[in-house]
């Protein structure tokens, strides 16, 4: 399977006539150059191959009548089994306990301190309502002898983990990442039913995924709480990634079974990429579409011209070859700017269903600095993602030099304040008033954590300037 989902696999499921040893989650990545054995892991492996699983469900699908069936939020076509309602019932008790824990009204921008106490309700009730809300025999089930830890004690770690943190008052893609890794774990556990592919998979986007991002944005807002360890202006988002994927996939060409999937292209009623900028599209398109649902948030919470507060995404938003190829992007970047930054994966525990034993399929990465943005400690090795069987780790530039993508050169000047745009996209012109100084040529420089992300993964020509745009200007720093 490709690291772009161009093939399909299945995150396996444990069997259950084979003994397991459950384990209780630690945390293994102590230090950047412990990012290189987390992604030459089964934890690595397993985890995108679950992201892969998703995303493809989530694209339409070409029936065999010749017509078209889409995914849409709230799709009469997606029906939601038992074990999906009942993680939407938990979701439910979670929005009471914010009715429970009112935000303190004492004045405070960011980092509202009644957050700490939403979290110590939800850590005193958390056996709880994972019992009311799933099986006593998944929670139960231990290691043959009777002995050790239980699933239960596996299931909590990520569970606990997808909320933010209590003690920074944030939250980010590691907590999204834990969300991911709680529904995989009980997916591994067989605690959905067997289907056809793509049932239970979109069942679980549009199901649980969903509602939890619905409700991560409620948290966000009531504690106002600050982003998890942002990239800043270049970041893609401030608190979440995973919309972006399953949103533009749900905006892609149609594929059938044996398909690969499309590498650009669009639906033929799909919005426009270049529509993010246009609130009232936004508002129309997010009722229906994860990506525009998240770009529909940030509308919500922020403030100024879009390509200012978010340019990385403002520069997805002029690519002109579709949804297919923003797609194809996103899981890349993900993997590039998420799996394999230590910031965002430091706090990662790993147990025994998500394994930081090496994958005996991968390969050794090759030198980047994608992952040395943290502490140091012994003499670094090489750390980017390695291809294995299952998952292909990109190129040391993963993510910022991305080889699986053409770029073509325009030249616009930096907008005002100096936000910048990603290269790997072309957009429109900037709404310029008086133009910083240049920006150094960073294009050969990997990033860091808080450095420019450079993934030319997106060609095509400039749409129409923004309203109130001086027209084009020229930088060689955009692509």
């Amino acid at each position: 399977m490709n690291l772009d989902g161009r093939a399909i696999r299945v995150l396996a499921a444990l069997d259950s006539s084979e003994p397991h040893i459950f384990v209780e989650p630690a945390k293994k990545i102590h230090e950047s150059q412990d990012v290189s054995a987390f992604l030459t892991s089964k934890a690595y492996s397993e985890i995108m191959a679950f992201i892969l699983q998703l995303n493809r469900a989530m694209f339409p699908a070409k029936l065999p009548d010749g017509t078209v069936q889409t995914w849409p939020l709230g799709s009469d076509a997606v029906q939601f089994s038992a074990p999906v309602r009942q993680l939407q019932r938990l979701l439910s008790k979670l929005e009471d306990i914010v009715q429970e824990v009112p935000p303190d009204t004492g004045p405070r921008r960011f980092g509202n301190i009644s957050f700490r106490r939403w979290h110590e309700v939800l850590a005193s009730r958390a056996s709880d309502l994972l019992r009311e809300c799933l099986p006593a025999e998944l929670l139960d089930r231990r290691s043959p002898t009777g002995q050790g830890v239980t699933a239960e004690a596996e299931l909590k770690a990520y569970f606990l983990g997808s909320w933010g943190s209590g003690q920074r008052l944030d939250y980010g893609t590691g907590h999204e990442l834990s969300f991911l890794a709680f529904l995989g774990a009980i997916w591994k556990l067989n605690g959905f039913p067997q289907s056809e592919f793509g049932v239970e998979e979109r069942a679980l986007v549009l199901g649980v995924i969903e509602p939890y991002l619905e409700l991560v944005r409620l948290i966000i807002k009531t504690y106002t709480l600050e982003p998890a360890g942002s990239h800043g202006v270049w970041g893609l988002d401030d608190h979440s990634f995973i919309p972006y994927v399953f949103g533009s996939a749900q905006l892609s060409p149609a594929i059938d079974a044996t398909d690969l999937t499309p590498e650009e292209g669009s639906l033929p009623d799909a919005p426009d990429p270049s529509a993010v900028m246009k609130p009232v599209i936004v508002e129309r398109e997010r009722r229906s579409n994860l990506y525009f649902s998240a770009i529909g948030f940030i509308y919500d919470v922020k403030r100024g011209p879009f390509w200012e507060h978010s340019p990385m995404l403002y520069d997805i938003s002029g690519i002109r070859a579709g949804w297919g190829k923003i797609n194809r992007g996103m899981v890349k970047m993900y993997n590039a700017e998420v799996l394999s930054k230590f910031p965002v994966v430091q706090h990662f525990p790993f147990g025994s269903l998500f394994s930081f034993d090496r994958d005996p399929n991968a390969v050794m990465p090759p030198t980047t600095v994608h992952t040395t943005s943290g502490p140091q400690g012994r003499p670094v090795v090489p750390d980017a993602g390695p291809p294995s069987t299952s998952t292909a780790r990109p190129s040391a530039d993963a993510g910022t030099k991305a080889p699986w993508a053409t770029a073509e050169s325009s030249t616009r000047a930096p907008p005002p304040m100096g936000a910048t745009a990603a290269p790997w996209a072309t957009g429109r012109p900037n709404e310029p008033s008086v133009a910083p100084p240049a920006l150094p040529d960073t294009s050969r420089l990997p990033p860091g954590p808080m450095a420019p992300t450079r993934a030319p993964w997106a060609s095509g020509q400039p749409p129409p300037p923004p309203p109130g745009g001086d027209g084009p200007t020229k930088a060689p720093w955009a692509k």
